[in-house]
């Protein structure tokens, strides 16, 4: 599982951006719980909130694919995918001014990628039961 380890590493590393960005804006407004009415917070929240909410589910999809032994070069056109998928999200969403087409092709490219793991799984499955 050496390419969904790479993409879990630096899906990791940049879980703990998001983290520390919540970090400091609940510092920086005295907010303990909750978001205490502040929308920069809020915003924080929430994209650190939706990156734990797909990454999960993308790494176990793309390790499924791996475990099915799908072509090196797809497994890394569905992580890049993903991880292109969560940094555009995140740098649309977290900005005061958010720009939305970077939130737009954020989603787009994680449901596509998403998509296409699912298919890759399904075909691979269903060609291992049928060779059986």
């Amino acid at each position: 599982m050496a390419i969904t380890s790479f993409y879990a590493s630096l899906l990791a590393l940049l879980f703990v951006v998001l983290s520390v960005g919540v970090i400091r804006v609940r510092r920086g407004s005295n907010t303990s719980l909750g978001d205490g009415g502040d929308a920069t917070l809020l915003r924080a929240m929430r994209v650190q909130g939706n990156f734990a909410e797909y990454v999960p589910l993308g790494l176990l999809m793309l390790g499924l694919a791996e475990s099915l032994h799908t072509n090196p070069f797809v497994l890394h056109a569905l992580g890049l995918m993903l991880l292109c998928g969560r940094l555009s999200h995140a740098y649309g969403v977290s900005r005061a001014n958010e720009t939305f087409v970077f939130r737009v092709t954020g989603m787009g490219l994680t449901l596509t990628m998403l998509i296409c793991t699912s298919l890759v799984c399904l075909l691979n499955s269903a060609a291992i039961q049928l060779s059986r």
